[in-house]
């Protein structure tokens, strides 16, 4: 071998040991990080300011940085729905729900702008949609709309583009062209039907809270963080009062099975609560040792009764069918037993259908032939919610047993298998749910 040959060869391998320091780390990160499609939906209080609306599109870059494909959903700024509605009610009263759609879901498209622009500043490539343009097509059920379908084709195209894609929650257009919404906390819908249809990897959403806790912490100082939590519980806690998620998108999410990440913005790499199905809770004995996953409160109802309401076949399904019609929602129903050929309907509805519930009650009850209509608004609903009341007795009676140690009265009560729910009056909210919630927590909860 020359001198020539045996310098050269030094040289390559010399090459090769400095290559390798270099490529290996990358091939060995390649290896052991999939890149993955994530949805993050972001709500008020994360965007609340021009600050905010910084942090999230740092959360976001980070996610970007590492290869992963993200669409995020933003709703509102903090406080603007609120304030928009109250200009419509400056103007009408109740407003016009077309219009009201219109007005409301302007908020989403200045904040997905505003976060699509930070992104940009930070280095990244980033599109916003609103919900006309992704689009999502929905039902004319204005400030209630459901989704009926979604062309992801947009998303996609951005996506491939190694684009950042943030859309506008809580809004969508119906088949006519007119702008609708999803209802309260419907930015979380927004997320979970985009994350279906994109077949994303994870949905995760991001709140001004640490998790879903078994009673609202503001409430009640004992509340635990879940770690856990299955959809059929989540569900029931949402539709009982719990704000932190909205029930339709925990129903859309356990109709495709897509578990729910749900984390503070203060700890963006994990913490929070996991939504998922049962089966894939903590063990089947661990979970029948809990008989109550929390304790939640609706303030956000009104009591209508009509009263000597016939006792005739068919006269129930004119009442609510006209309630539908009007677009109201019912909660609980309780029908007395008959006296003399007559008895009493009461039913709940949230306070915001209450003056066309009222109006509707009173329009029902001389068609139908009753005597009068009774309404209050001042009321609350409490509920228990636990998988673990498919296996135990006695909850319900342990449940009116700690009320009534506290003097609250019972005006109604609902039950399912895993729900029980009772109305009382609004000022007995707090103490029922600190109540409720030392009894099944607090030493006696096993």
């Amino acid at each position: 071998m020359t001198l020539l040959t045996y310098n050269v060869k030094n040289v390559f391998s010399a090459l090769r040991a400095a290559v390798a320091v270099i490529i290996d780390p990358l091939i060995k990160r390649r290896e052991t990080h999939t890149l993955s499609l994530v949805v993050q939906k972001y709500g008020g209080a994360s965007v609340s300011d021009v600050a905010s609306i910084a942090k999230v599109a740092e959360n976001i870059a980070a996610r970007a940085r590492g290869g992963d494909g993200i669409v995020a959903v933003v709703s509102a700024m903090a406080g603007e729905t609120d304030r928009l509605m109250g200009l419509a009610r400056q103007v009408m009263d109740p407003p016009d729900r077309r219009e009201l759609d219109v007005i409301i879901s302007s908020g989403e498209q200045v904040s997905s702008g505003l976060l699509c622009m930070k992104i940009k500043s930070l280095g990244y490539d980033a599109v916003s949609f609103q919900g006309h343009q992704v689009s999502i097509v929905t039902d004319n059920s204005f400030a209630g709309a459901k989704i009926r379908a979604i062309d992801d084709s947009r998303i996609r195209e951005a996506l491939a583009a190694g684009k950042v894609v943030v859309v506008a929650g809580f809004q969508g257009v119906d088949k006519e062209g007119n702008v609708t919404t999803l209802g309260r906390g419907g930015s979380d819908l927004t997320a979970v039907a985009i994350a279906s249809v994109l077949g994303a990897d994870a949905c995760e959403l991001y709140k001004d809270v640490e998790g879903i806790f078994s009673a609202d912490p503001s409430v009640c100082a004992s509340a635990v963080k879940l770690d856990k939590i299955c959809y059929e519980e989540m569900l029931e806690m949402a539709s009982a009062g719990s704000k932190v998620l909205q029930a339709r998108a925990v129903e859309l999410a356990s109709k495709f099975s897509i578990p729910l990440h749900v984390r503070p913005m203060n700890a963006p790499g994990g913490g929070g609560t996991l939504v998922t199905e049962e089966s894939d809770m903590e063990t089947a004995e661990s979970m029948e040792e809990a008989i109550i996953s929390g304790v939640s409160a609706d303030k956000n109802q009104a009591k209508l009764t009509i009263a000597r309401v016939p006792d005739q076949p068919g006269v129930a399904a004119s009442i609510f069918s006209e309630l539908a019609r009007e677009g109201v929602s019912v909660d609980m129903i309780v029908q007395n037993i008959s006296h003399d050929g007559f008895n009493d309907v009461t039913f709940t509805v949230p306070r915001a259908d209450f003056k066309r519930a009222a109006a509707a009650a009173s329009g029902l009850a001389k068609s139908i032939g009753a005597q009068h209509t009774a309404s209050e608004e001042k009321i609350s609903k409490i509920s228990l919610i636990g998988v673990g009341m498919k296996t135990h007795s006695g909850v319900a009676a342990r449940m009116f047993e700690t009320l009534a140690r506290e003097e609250i009265n019972i005006m109604m009560i609902s039950t399912s298998e895993i729900k029980i729910s009772c109305i009382v009056r609004e000022e007995q909210t707090e103490p029922a749910v600190r109540a409720l919630h030392d009894e099944f927590f607090g030493g006696g909860g096993k």
